[in-house]
């Protein structure tokens, strides 16, 4: 993401004002306008300021990568490097998937409160989803807590056995 993007968007999230964010950052007003606005880049020290001044942290996250695995049947499983993390409102939230993942209950509303709706989320998505689906709806944590209770192809738990193993083993 673009920094300046990155400080504009903290900003309007804590609900300050330029000069607002500014004065507790301690830069000028036209300085951090200049950061949102692209026309000057801050070093990572000041980034790191302004982020904290708006009450965020700046922070590395691995990259989740994908690796397709091909079933017995001829269909592909994408994997994730590691498990994804959603926040809890969206890890919580009430989805509705899209046709190309539940095609057989197109429409259906799941609350993913509910632990039984959403072991059937993560069902169908480990089964069906792309890599963007897997990143949208399912949660590292809540797919380790559901694991053993879900009912999938054994292709495909193969295949995701190993980051599961990998996830429970850093818990632990």
């Amino acid at each position: 993401m673009d920094p300046g993007l990155l400080l504009a968007e903290a900003r309007r999230r804590a609900r300050l004002s330029q000069d607002e964010l500014a004065e507790r950052a301690g830069t000028s007003r036209p300085t951090l306008s200049s950061y949102e606005h692209g026309h000057r880049s801050p070093t990572l020290q000041t980034a790191s300021r302004v982020l904290a001044a708006a009450g965020f942290e700046l922070a590395a996250t691995p990259l989740v990568t994908f690796t397709e695995h091909v079933t017995s049947r001829g269909r592909t499983v994408a994997v994730p490097s590691h498990l994804p993390r959603l926040s809890p409102a969206r890890a919580l939230a009430t989805v509705t998937l899209p046709l190309h993942v539940n095609w057989s209950e197109p429409d259906r509303r799941f609350d993913m409160r509910d632990r039984a709706q959403r072991s059937r989320v993560y069902e169908i998505v480990l089964r069906e989803g792309t890599p963007e689906d897997v990143l949208v709806y399912i949660d590292g944590v809540l797919l380790v807590e559901v694991w053993d209770d879900l009912v999938l192809p054994r292709d495909v738990r193969a295949a995701w056995a190993p980051v599961i193993e990998q996830a429970a083993t850093a818990a632990a």
